[in-house]
């Protein structure tokens, strides 16, 4: 079986290169640390409520210590980790992060096979295995994460690997019902069908506002799904063509023009850029 989520050339770019982090706001309050971190440069993001101070990581594939240098930077304490799917080079951390932490891991069932087998992924790429975890807690379409008064909807992109996620992070201002939720402690994960304060709906590219007064258009933390000028390859283990394009098209490409994606490697896009200019979505 094979794991790599790159093509042999972006991988040779990636690890010759080391981009320090760098932040990002959806809004003018959300704090978003993006990290590349490991062999692959994964782009690990940390979510973080400046008001709470509670926050979401996703994806932290290596170098804990350094998520966790910046969690403390911040003063955020981390309610959830979310791994967009159990590639090696996204979740070889997550073990050490959650141990540090002690907040709940969050994947889809779909992939849990696929986590199991670590130390395979780890003789392919020649590399230590990682610490692994019993992984208890999963997410599914239109679930909700929740840190602070902030939401992301988690989006089922299967295609890259079975359990492929997206999170969809809303942008806008703090309602009543957000502060409500600061006073009173909210569930990490959350169901669709739940009164969730974000109000958020389980029909992909159906846009609720996750905040009062919320723009159209947010931010999407795509994994290995969706990069910049390209997609996630679909020749390793449990990879799918068809899954990965329908769910391209059917439910990333039905969110605005202007919603930001982050994928799991390298730069950042936006939807409209890859409708009108990515080669495998025409």
């Amino acid at each position: 079986m094979e794991f790599l989520g790159l093509g042999e050339r972006t991988i040779r770019n990636l690890t010759r290169r080391r981009k320090s982090c760098y932040t990002f706001g959806v809004s003018g309050q959300l704090i978003h640390e993006i990290i590349p971190v490991g062999m692959l440069q994964c782009n690990c993001s940390i979510l973080g409520d400046p008001e709470t101070h509670e926050a979401i990581v996703v994806d932290p594939g290596d170098e804990v210590e350094r998520i966790l240098e910046i969690l403390r930077a911040h003063r955020l304490n981390v309610r959830a980790i979310v791994s967009t799917h159990t590639h090696i080079d996204h979740v070889g951390g997550l073990a050490r992060l959650h141990a540090a932490t002690k907040a709940p891991v969050l994947i889809h069932e779909a992939d849990l096979e696929l986590y199991r087998h670590l130390d395979i992924q780890a003789q392919f790429l020649g590399m230590r295995t990682p610490e692994s975890m019993r992984i208890e807690d999963f997410v599914k379409e239109g679930d909700s994460v929740r840190w602070g008064g902030y939401a992301a909807r988690v989006i089922h992109t299967p295609g890259h690997t079975p359990g492929s996620i997206s999170l969809l992070v809303e942008t806008g201002q703090p309602s009543e019902q957000a502060g409500a939720d600061r006073v009173k402690p909210q569930p990490a994960k959350a169901s669709a069908q739940a009164p969730l304060h974000a109000h958020l709906k389980t029909h992909a590219g159906e846009l609720a506002p996750s905040r009062e007064g919320a723009l159209a258009a947010g931010l999407l933390v795509a994994g290995d799904t969706l990069f910049q000028g390209s997609i996630g390859r679909t020749d390793l283990w449990g990879g799918s063509m068809k899954d990965i394009l329908r769910s391209i098209r059917e439910k990333l490409l039905a969110l605005p023009d202007e919603t930001l994606v982050i994928p799991g490697h390298g730069d950042n896009t936006t939807i409209g850029a890859e409708r009108a200019e990515n080669p495998y979505l025409r």
